[in-house]
């Protein structure tokens, strides 16, 4: 997928939070080696700079871990992804939950959405 930023945040937290989501999903596997910063940067089109610090937050949230000058690598420690894929659950529910609230879906409205996904309506 095309990486694709727009003006709400800052560009290097939206690389964060791509980049979460795909750690999170699956779409690298523990202790698989990344990209380099140079080539991440050159696929976003972004300044290499900007990918650094994206990366230095992903490493600070303990998503990532730094072998030397070998390179980055996704972490295996399966308490820290749980613990970000939850925190990840969250954040979007809130957003969600808030984003219908400010059009005027009640809560109970919102409720019975849920409840006719989940069966199938």
């Amino acid at each position: 997928m095309a990486w694709q930023f727009h003006g709400r945040a800052p560009v290097y937290l939206q690389i964060v939070s791509r980049m979460r989501a795909d750690i999170l999903s699956g779409k690298y596997t523990a202790d698989q080696q990344i990209p380099t910063v140079r080539q991440l940067a050159f696929d976003a089109s972004v300044n290499p700079n900007t990918m650094q610090r994206a990366l230095s937050e992903l490493e600070r949230e303990g998503l990532l871990y730094a072998k030397g000058t070998v390179g980055r690598f996704i972490t295996s420690d399966t308490k820290i992804l749980q613990t970000a894929k939850e925190i990840m659950h969250k954040e979007m529910m809130q957003s969600l939950v808030s984003d219908a609230l400010a059009l005027g879906v009640s809560k109970q409205e919102l409720i019975e959405f849920i409840q006719n996904l989940e069966e199938g309506e």
